[in-house]
Protein backbone atom coordinates (compact mmCIF):
# COMPACT_ATOMS: atom_id res chain seq x y z
CA UNK A 1 0.00 0.00 0.00
CA UNK A 2 0.93 3.66 -0.46
CA UNK A 3 3.23 2.90 -3.40
CA UNK A 4 2.05 6.16 -4.99
CA UNK A 5 2.18 8.28 -1.85
CA UNK A 6 2.69 11.93 -2.80
CA UNK A 7 2.21 11.29 -6.52
CA UNK A 8 -0.34 12.98 -8.78
CA UNK A 9 -2.09 11.51 -11.81
CA UNK A 10 -4.25 12.65 -14.71
CA UNK A 11 -6.50 9.94 -16.18
CA UNK A 12 -8.52 10.57 -19.34
CA UNK A 13 -11.91 9.01 -20.00
CA UNK A 14 -12.16 8.31 -16.29
CA UNK A 15 -15.71 9.26 -15.36
CA UNK A 16 -16.62 5.55 -15.49
CA UNK A 17 -15.35 2.08 -16.32
CA UNK A 18 -11.66 1.20 -16.43
CA UNK A 19 -10.50 4.79 -16.01
CA UNK A 20 -12.56 5.23 -12.87
CA UNK A 21 -11.21 1.96 -11.47
CA UNK A 22 -7.68 3.22 -12.08
CA UNK A 23 -8.51 6.41 -10.20
CA UNK A 24 -9.90 4.43 -7.28
CA UNK A 25 -6.80 2.19 -7.15
CA UNK A 26 -4.38 5.13 -7.38
CA UNK A 27 -6.11 6.96 -4.55
CA UNK A 28 -5.93 3.82 -2.42
CA UNK A 29 -2.17 3.83 -3.06
CA UNK A 30 -1.82 7.40 -1.82
CA UNK A 31 -2.03 9.41 -5.05
CA UNK A 32 -4.16 12.43 -5.82
CA UNK A 33 -6.00 12.12 -9.11
CA UNK A 34 -7.63 14.31 -11.73
CA UNK A 35 -10.22 12.42 -13.76
CA UNK A 36 -10.72 14.02 -17.16
CA UNK A 37 -13.77 13.30 -19.27
CA UNK A 38 -15.89 14.90 -21.95
CA UNK A 39 -18.88 14.29 -19.66
CA UNK A 40 -17.96 16.76 -16.93
CA UNK A 41 -21.19 16.16 -15.01
CA UNK A 42 -20.49 12.47 -14.63
CA UNK A 43 -16.83 13.20 -13.89
CA UNK A 44 -17.85 15.48 -11.03
CA UNK A 45 -20.16 12.84 -9.59
CA UNK A 46 -17.41 10.22 -9.79
CA UNK A 47 -14.82 12.55 -8.28
CA UNK A 48 -17.14 13.43 -5.41
CA UNK A 49 -17.66 9.75 -4.69
CA UNK A 50 -13.89 9.19 -4.49
CA UNK A 51 -13.35 12.00 -2.01
CA UNK A 52 -11.08 14.98 -1.59
CA UNK A 53 -8.09 13.30 -3.29
CA UNK A 54 -9.97 13.37 -6.62
CA UNK A 55 -10.70 16.26 -8.96
CA UNK A 56 -12.90 16.43 -12.08
CA UNK A 57 -11.60 17.99 -15.28
CA UNK A 58 -13.61 18.61 -18.43
CA UNK A 59 -11.62 17.49 -21.48
CA UNK A 60 -12.43 16.66 -25.10
CA UNK A 61 -9.36 14.85 -26.45
CA UNK A 62 -10.38 15.61 -30.03
CA UNK A 63 -9.87 19.34 -29.43
CA UNK A 64 -6.36 20.72 -28.94
CA UNK A 65 -7.54 23.72 -26.94
CA UNK A 66 -9.49 21.44 -24.61
CA UNK A 67 -6.48 19.17 -24.10
CA UNK A 68 -4.18 22.05 -23.27
CA UNK A 69 -6.71 23.70 -20.97
CA UNK A 70 -7.45 20.40 -19.23
CA UNK A 71 -3.79 19.59 -18.66
CA UNK A 72 -3.15 23.09 -17.32
CA UNK A 73 -6.17 22.83 -15.00
CA UNK A 74 -5.08 19.40 -13.75
CA UNK A 75 -1.52 20.59 -13.15
CA UNK A 76 -2.79 23.56 -11.16
CA UNK A 77 -5.26 21.50 -9.12
CA UNK A 78 -2.71 18.79 -8.35
CA UNK A 79 0.40 20.96 -8.04
CA UNK A 80 1.94 19.18 -11.03
CA UNK A 81 1.36 15.94 -12.93
CA UNK A 82 3.57 12.92 -12.19
CA UNK A 83 1.54 10.31 -14.05
CA UNK A 84 -0.70 10.29 -17.13
CA UNK A 85 -2.99 7.42 -18.11
CA UNK A 86 -4.31 7.85 -21.65
CA UNK A 87 -7.52 5.87 -21.27
CA UNK A 88 -10.14 7.70 -23.38
CA UNK A 89 -11.23 5.57 -26.35
CA UNK A 90 -14.21 4.49 -28.43
CA UNK A 91 -15.06 1.29 -30.33
CA UNK A 92 -16.64 0.53 -33.67
CA UNK A 93 -17.04 -2.55 -35.84
CA UNK A 94 -18.06 -3.26 -39.43
CA UNK A 95 -17.00 -5.41 -42.39
CA UNK A 96 -14.36 -3.77 -44.58
CA UNK A 97 -16.87 -3.03 -47.34
CA UNK A 98 -19.18 -1.21 -44.91
CA UNK A 99 -16.69 0.98 -43.02
CA UNK A 100 -17.67 4.63 -43.22
CA UNK A 101 -15.14 7.45 -43.20
CA UNK A 102 -16.96 9.24 -40.38
CA UNK A 103 -16.51 6.21 -38.11
CA UNK A 104 -12.84 5.92 -39.04
CA UNK A 105 -12.29 9.63 -38.37
CA UNK A 106 -14.09 9.48 -35.01
CA UNK A 107 -12.10 6.46 -33.76
CA UNK A 108 -8.73 7.81 -34.85
CA UNK A 109 -9.50 11.29 -33.49
CA UNK A 110 -9.95 9.85 -29.98
CA UNK A 111 -7.93 6.63 -29.89
CA UNK A 112 -4.85 7.87 -31.75
CA UNK A 113 -4.73 11.67 -32.03
CA UNK A 114 -6.21 11.99 -28.55
CA UNK A 115 -3.49 9.77 -27.12
CA UNK A 116 -0.70 11.53 -29.02
CA UNK A 117 -1.66 15.10 -28.24
CA UNK A 118 -2.61 14.49 -24.61
CA UNK A 119 0.71 12.70 -24.19
CA UNK A 120 2.44 15.64 -25.87
CA UNK A 121 0.79 18.25 -23.63
CA UNK A 122 1.61 16.32 -20.45
CA UNK A 123 5.16 15.57 -21.62
CA UNK A 124 5.76 19.28 -22.20
CA UNK A 125 4.55 19.96 -18.67
CA UNK A 126 6.77 17.20 -17.25
CA UNK A 127 9.84 18.43 -19.14
CA UNK A 128 9.30 22.01 -17.96
CA UNK A 129 8.81 20.78 -14.42
CA UNK A 130 12.04 18.81 -14.60
CA UNK A 131 11.02 15.87 -12.39
CA UNK A 132 10.38 13.21 -15.04
CA UNK A 133 7.19 11.21 -14.96
CA UNK A 134 5.28 8.15 -16.07
CA UNK A 135 2.93 7.92 -19.05
CA UNK A 136 0.73 4.86 -19.51
CA UNK A 137 -1.22 4.44 -22.74
CA UNK A 138 -4.14 2.03 -22.99
CA UNK A 139 -3.66 -0.25 -25.97
CA UNK A 140 -5.53 -3.54 -26.50
CA UNK A 141 -5.08 -7.11 -27.64
CA UNK A 142 -6.88 -5.75 -30.73
CA UNK A 143 -3.69 -3.85 -31.50
CA UNK A 144 -1.75 -7.12 -31.65
CA UNK A 145 -3.71 -8.64 -34.54
CA UNK A 146 -6.38 -7.92 -37.10
CA UNK A 147 -9.98 -8.98 -36.62
CA UNK A 148 -12.39 -9.43 -39.50
CA UNK A 149 -15.03 -7.02 -38.22
CA UNK A 150 -12.86 -4.68 -36.17
CA UNK A 151 -10.39 -3.24 -38.68
CA UNK A 152 -10.60 0.40 -37.59
CA UNK A 153 -10.41 -0.22 -33.85
CA UNK A 154 -7.59 -2.76 -34.29
CA UNK A 155 -5.63 -0.29 -36.42
CA UNK A 156 -6.14 2.46 -33.84
CA UNK A 157 -4.80 0.30 -31.02
CA UNK A 158 -1.86 -0.87 -33.14
CA UNK A 159 -1.09 2.82 -33.58
CA UNK A 160 -1.16 3.28 -29.80
CA UNK A 161 1.45 0.52 -29.42
CA UNK A 162 3.61 2.19 -32.06
CA UNK A 163 3.21 5.65 -30.50
CA UNK A 164 4.19 4.17 -27.14
CA UNK A 165 7.39 2.79 -28.63
CA UNK A 166 8.36 6.02 -30.38
CA UNK A 167 7.42 8.30 -27.49
CA UNK A 168 9.13 5.99 -25.02
CA UNK A 169 12.40 6.19 -26.94
CA UNK A 170 12.12 9.95 -27.36
CA UNK A 171 11.08 10.96 -23.84
CA UNK A 172 13.20 8.72 -21.63
CA UNK A 173 16.08 11.20 -21.94
CA UNK A 174 13.86 13.55 -19.92
CA UNK A 175 13.22 10.89 -17.29
CA UNK A 176 9.74 10.21 -18.66
CA UNK A 177 8.85 6.54 -18.99
CA UNK A 178 6.22 5.76 -21.62
CA UNK A 179 4.66 2.29 -21.58
CA UNK A 180 1.28 0.75 -22.37
CA UNK A 181 -1.19 -1.85 -21.17
CA UNK A 182 -2.97 -4.14 -23.63
CA UNK A 183 -6.12 -5.56 -22.00
CA UNK A 184 -8.06 -8.43 -23.49
CA UNK A 185 -11.84 -8.58 -23.25
CA UNK A 186 -12.91 -6.59 -20.20
CA UNK A 187 -16.46 -6.79 -18.89
CA UNK A 188 -18.37 -3.57 -18.29
CA UNK A 189 -21.14 -1.44 -19.70
CA UNK A 190 -19.13 -0.77 -22.87
CA UNK A 191 -19.43 -4.45 -23.74
CA UNK A 192 -23.16 -4.02 -24.28
CA UNK A 193 -22.27 -1.90 -27.30
CA UNK A 194 -19.55 -4.27 -28.48
CA UNK A 195 -21.92 -7.22 -28.16
CA UNK A 196 -24.54 -5.35 -30.19
CA UNK A 197 -22.09 -4.85 -33.07
CA UNK A 198 -21.36 -8.57 -33.20
CA UNK A 199 -25.02 -9.47 -32.84
CA UNK A 200 -25.70 -7.36 -35.92
CA UNK A 201 -22.90 -8.64 -38.13
CA UNK A 202 -22.66 -12.25 -36.94
CA UNK A 203 -26.43 -12.69 -36.58
CA UNK A 204 -26.22 -13.84 -32.97
CA UNK A 205 -28.63 -13.22 -30.10
CA UNK A 206 -27.72 -10.36 -27.77
CA UNK A 207 -25.35 -11.68 -25.12
CA UNK A 208 -24.10 -14.70 -27.07
CA UNK A 209 -20.86 -13.09 -28.29
CA UNK A 210 -20.04 -11.84 -24.83
CA UNK A 211 -20.53 -15.32 -23.41
CA UNK A 212 -18.40 -16.86 -26.16
CA UNK A 213 -15.45 -14.52 -25.73
CA UNK A 214 -15.50 -15.01 -21.97
CA UNK A 215 -15.42 -18.78 -22.37
CA UNK A 216 -12.50 -18.50 -24.83
CA UNK A 217 -10.21 -16.73 -22.35
CA UNK A 218 -7.63 -19.25 -21.03
CA UNK A 219 -8.09 -17.87 -17.51
CA UNK A 220 -11.71 -18.89 -17.71
CA UNK A 221 -13.59 -15.59 -17.70
CA UNK A 222 -13.64 -12.09 -19.13
CA UNK A 223 -11.42 -9.57 -17.42
CA UNK A 224 -12.65 -7.01 -14.93
CA UNK A 225 -11.45 -3.45 -14.60
CA UNK A 226 -9.72 -4.29 -11.33
CA UNK A 227 -7.65 -6.96 -13.10
CA UNK A 228 -5.78 -4.10 -14.80
CA UNK A 229 -5.00 -1.96 -11.77
CA UNK A 230 -1.95 -3.91 -10.60
CA UNK A 231 -0.08 -3.22 -13.84
CA UNK A 232 -1.25 0.39 -13.90
CA UNK A 233 0.10 0.90 -10.38
CA UNK A 234 3.37 -0.91 -11.06
CA UNK A 235 4.15 1.08 -14.22
CA UNK A 236 3.63 4.32 -12.26
CA UNK A 237 6.09 3.40 -9.48
CA UNK A 238 9.84 3.80 -9.19
CA UNK A 239 10.07 0.01 -9.57
CA UNK A 240 9.34 0.51 -13.28
CA UNK A 241 12.03 3.13 -13.90
CA UNK A 242 14.03 0.84 -16.21
CA UNK A 243 11.01 -0.15 -18.32
CA UNK A 244 10.81 1.88 -21.51
CA UNK A 245 8.52 1.72 -24.57
CA UNK A 246 6.88 -1.61 -23.67
CA UNK A 247 3.30 -2.82 -24.02
CA UNK A 248 2.16 -5.36 -21.43
CA UNK A 249 -0.61 -7.86 -22.10
CA UNK A 250 -3.06 -8.17 -19.20
CA UNK A 251 -5.58 -10.46 -20.81
CA UNK A 252 -5.94 -13.78 -19.03
CA UNK A 253 -3.64 -15.51 -21.50
CA UNK A 254 -5.33 -14.51 -24.75
CA UNK A 255 -2.18 -13.22 -26.45
CA UNK A 256 1.50 -14.08 -25.98
CA UNK A 257 4.25 -11.82 -27.28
Amino acid sequence: MNRLEGKTALITGAARGIGLEFARAYIAEGARVAIADINIGRARESAAALGEACFAIGMDVTQQASIEAGVAEAAQALGGIDILINNAAIFTAAPIVEIERKDFDAVFAINVAGVLFTMQAVARHMIERGEGGKIINMASQAGRRGEALVAVYCASKAAVISLTQSAGLNLIRHGINVNAIAPGVVDGEHWDGVDAFFARYEHKPIGQKKREVGEAVPYGRMGRADDLTGMAIFLATDEADYIVAQTYNVDGGQWMS
